[in-house]
């Protein structure tokens, strides 16, 4: 990453207490260091981090409003703990890469980052999603965030988190792709909330949520279809016009 000297601070360039704060995850020190001057000089509070041990213990100690992790790094890599942060943490994070081929960054956004940076990059470029995610998440309803491997069931129905299955009453486990899985979660974690279609959009597909502006009603069909007694008439996923979708039944958790 280079880092123009004619490239001014586009904010405050003192952080306050109350600034948002966070946390770069780099193991190249003439990437990190350079990063964070950046960060701080418009207004950011920023915590560096070696690698992923050194940033666990980070994240322990501290709150985070983002988490920027470079996925190239000895030891454990970038995509394992971005999947833990997803898994454990309600903070949004952005992937590092030096590789810019389309599965690279599909595996990614699956393990749960909502953006990617492709190496070299622009500092204002990173700034820029940086802002947007965290003012993104800012306007997002509070999760009710569950355990993993935990059984919640509403209706006729529990899903399984830890095995990933969608189990009716008869005992039957009916399939799930990554998708449903995830907008399934996403609607269990916040029952009887509104929920946009932009909102879904980025919970399931962050940046790549533009090149996909109706899959949201594709997906929410498919779910329908695996979940609704009538998926003409839902009883679990509510449409809400001109506002988006509702998941309306209760959410046990065992």
């Amino acid at each position: 990453m280079s880092m123009p000297e004619q490239i001014k601070p586009e904010g405050s360039t003192h952080a306050s207490d109350s600034a948002h704060h966070i946390l770069v995850v780099e193991d190249e020190r003439s990437v990190r260091d350079p990063l964070a001057r950046y960060l701080k000089s418009n207004g950011f509070r920023v915590t560096q981090a070696a690698h992923a041990l050194e940033a666990r213990h980070m994240l322990g100690r501290y709150k985070f409003d983002l988490v920027i992790i470079d996925i190239m790094m000895p030891g454990e890599d970038g995509l394992s703990l971005c999947r833990s942060i997803r898994e454990k943490l309600d903070i949004p994070t952005i992937l590092l890469t030096a590789k810019a081929e389309e599965t690279d960054r599909i595996v990614g956004l699956e393990m749960g980052a909502d953006d990617y940076v492709v190496k070299p990059f622009a500092p204002r470029e990173l700034l820029a999603r940086a802002k947007a995610i965290i003012r993104r998440a800012n306007s997002m309803p509070s999760v009710q965030r569950l355990p993993t491997h935990k059984t919640l069931r509403f209706g006729s129905w529990k899903l399984m988190t830890g095995e990933r299955h969608l189990v009716g009453d008869d005992g039957v486990v009916v399939p799930l792709s990554t998708g449903e899985f995830n907008l399934l979660t996403i609607f269990l974690e916040r029952p009887r909330v509104v929920l946009s279609r932009d909102q879904l959009l980025d919970m399931t597909r962050g940046r790549e949520a533009s090149a996909f502006d109706r899959s949201i009603d594709n997906l929410i069909s498919r779910v329908r279809k695996k979940i609704e007694p009538d998926s003409k008439t839902p009883i679990y996923i509510k449409t809400v016009w001109g506002g988006g979708y509702c998941f309306v039944a209760e959410v046990r958790q065992e």
